[in-house]
């Protein structure tokens, strides 16, 4: 079908919907979810720490954690000790530390498309570049932006996430489909200016205003970091 960018080697859609549409025909997805998904598993993979991505927000990840050995991270954000979905939370993480983190956005997207059987990436703008360059060369690349939700639950297109996936498609090199390339595009006129924009974008004007100032800085950090983060199993670690 037209849609699915089949006639190009990078692709680029939006969400849980055209990842399923697009992921079966992909080699690789990747997953980016700047704000902030994305960034604590760049965060802690960094570090040598594993993510166990989960889907639901409720007591089955209590009880997935404890079947995993792993320590379960709040999946709110929050300025408390602990590890949550506050990118700044997860700085201090131990090596071989197994933290499951929940989230709508990013996690439920890592799951669902290990669901379809595809190799799954996570990047943010702290390693957009070396996501990028560790998958070049891969024939069939699909990078997805989360985005964010609505208060009806549809997808909320979100800029961070846009200029996110536009960076590790300009590090992918590739021919990419015009929806990827408009991506790509986005980011690098956005690159001059990235710390205004990031910071004044919806995403980035909420944490901010609700103190988490700190991870909206962490995130906006550009290609800082050498972690590629793969899905192995259940867990995210270093390719």
């Amino acid at each position: 079908m037209f849609v699915d960018q089949s006639a190009f080697e990078v692709r680029c859609e939006w969400g849980e919907a055209g990842l399923r549409f697009l992921a079966p025909l992909a080699d690789a997805v990747v997953i980016v979810d700047v704000l902030s998904f994305s960034t604590c598993v760049d965060v802690a993979v960094a570090r040598g720490a594993m993510v166990l991505p989960y889907r639901w927000r409720d007591d089955s990840a209590v009880a997935f954690a404890q079947q995993q050995g792993a320590l379960l991270a709040s999946w709110e954000r929050r300025l408390a000790d602990g590890y949550s979905l506050s990118p700044s939370s997860l700085r201090s993480v131990p090596v071989g530390e197994r933290v499951v983190l929940p989230s709508p956005n990013g996690a439920t997207l890592c799951v669902a498309a290990a669901e379809l059987g595809v190799s799954v990436y996570v990047a943010c703008l702290r390693n957009a570049g070396a996501v990028g360059a560790h998958l070049r060369g891969v024939k069939r690349v699909l990078v997805v932006p989360a985005g964010e939700r609505w208060p009806d639950g549809t997808l909320r297109p979100a800029l961070e996430d846009w200029i996110g996936a536009g960076a590790v498609i300009d590090a992918l090199g590739g021919r990419s489909s015009p929806e990827a390339e408009a991506a790509a595009q986005a980011f690098r006129a956005a690159r001059p200016d990235l710390a205004r924009l990031g910071a004044g974008c919806s995403s980035g004007r909420e944490l901010i205003e609700r103190g988490f100032g700190a991870d909206v800085d962490l995130a906006l950090q550009m290609n800082v970091s050498p972690a590629v983060p793969m899905l192995k199993r259940v867990a995210l670690t270093s390719a």
